[in-house]
C-alpha cells in the first residue's frame, strides 16, 4: 500500500472549498488523471481515470462525511483499490487549510515503479495546487452537499 498526504492553504472561506470539494464531478477540470466521475447517489460514485496510457473504471463509497470537516472514502469494486481522506481547517475568515490523505495500492510494474520513485505524491500535490487554483479563481462552489454520513462499518 502507497500512502501519500499533501496540504494546501487556499484563500477561500471553508464553506466554499468544502462544497467545492462534494462536487465530484467537477474533479476532471483540476485533476490530471480523472476522466470522469458519475455521481450514482448521494454516497457512490463512479470513476474513469487515464494514467501513463492506462484506463482504470472503479466505484468509490463516501465512508465519512461531516460538513466544513471531512470527506472519506473507499473504492468498493473496479480496477483500483484506494482509500483516502480529505480535511477541512479553519485558518481565518479568508483561509482554508486541505489536507488530502490517499492510500492505493500500486498495480503492474508501472505503477509500482511510479510509486517507488514517488510520481503519485508529485500528482497528489499538483492536483492540490490545481484546486487551490481552481477555488480561489472562482471564489465560490459550483455546488454543494452539505449531508452528513457516518458509516463506523466502512472502513476508510
Amino acid at each position: 500500500m502507497s500512502t501519500v498526504t499533501e496540504s494546501v492553504d487556499v484563500q477561500v472561506p471553508i464553506r466554499a472549498v468544502y462544497d467545492q470539494w462534494t462536487q465530484f464531478e467537477s474533479f476532471p477540470q483540476f485533476m490530471e488523471g480523472v476522466e470522469s466521475i458519475t455521481q450514482l447517489d448521494p454516497t457512490h460514485t463512479r470513476w474513469v481515470t487515464k494514467v501513463a496510457g492506462v484506463t482504470r473504471e472503479f466505484d468509490a463509497e463516501i465512508t465519512e462525511q461531516h460538513p466544513d470537516e471531512r470527506v472519506a472514502w473507499k473504492s468498493t469494486g473496479g480496477d483500483t483499490k484506494h482509500a483516502g481522506v480529505v480535511t477541512f481547517h479553519r485558518l481565518s475568515d479568508d483561509e482554508t487549510r486541505v489536507t488530502i490523505q490517499l492510500d492505493w495500492e500500486p498495480e503492474g510494474l508501472v505503477e509500482k515503479a511510479g510509486s517507488a520513485v514517488g510520481v503519485d505524491s508529485h500528482q497528489v500535490k499538483a492536483d492540490a495546487k490545481r484546486f487551490k487554483e481552481f477555488i480561489e479563481n472562482r471564489g465560490s462552489a459550483t455546488g454543494a452537499w452539505r449531508g452528513d454520513v457516518d458509516r463506523p462499518d466502512a472502513v476508510s
